[in-house]
């Protein structure tokens, strides 16, 4: 009986020796390298800040408004207005990141990816713009224009314009 004693108490000691487990320093090493992995992983450079980000969307030919709409672009008029600091660095409708110095604009129904000319009619200024966000909110306006399109267009000192807006091509 004394020696299966032995023999279990022997086993047992075999047994705990090959448990690992995971207490203290480990565990403390283990988080902190984690987080390293990713506060390292959120410093990889943005697609927001490259150089082209202040020039107007460029438009594809293919799928240009003149060749799906009879030939003939699709137009509006009516009142824009712009949108700047409150939303610079968040999330547009489309997921993306709204930059105010670009030339983008929120519509109520544009497809996203749509490229427009928008003309101020009072001035006769024009730029090109890409839909990325949904929007105006106020029912007697038509476009939302970022700070950059609105520059551009001359529209800052009133913060309103009318506008003509002609779909070059549209979005999916």
């Amino acid at each position: 009986m004394n020696t299966s004693r032995k023999e279990n108490s022997k086993s047992q000691n075999s047994n705990s020796k090959l448990r690992f487990s995971v207490t203290g320093p480990v565990v403390w090493n283990l988080l902190f390298g984690i987080c390293c992995l990713i506060g390292m992983s959120s410093c990889a450079s943005s697609p927001r800040f490259t150089r082209d980000r202040l020039s107007e969307p460029k438009v594809n030919a293919s799928r240009s408004a003149a060749n799906t709409s009879n030939g003939k672009a699709l137009s509006y008029e009516g009142i824009a207005s712009f949108y700047a600091h409150d939303f610079h660095g968040k999330k547009t409708a489309n997921g993306e990141i709204y930059d105010m110095h670009g030339f983008t604009a929120a519509h109520r129904s544009f497809p996203f990816g749509t490229k427009v000319r928008v003309t101020n009619s009072e001035n006769g200024k024009s730029c090109v713009v890409r839909v990325n966000d949904r929007g105006p909110f106020k029912l007697e306006r038509i476009m939302d224009l970022s700070l950059g399109a609105a520059e551009a267009l001359d529209m800052m000192k009133n913060g309103t314009a009318s506008v003509k807006l002609e779909v070059l091509e549209w979005g999916e």
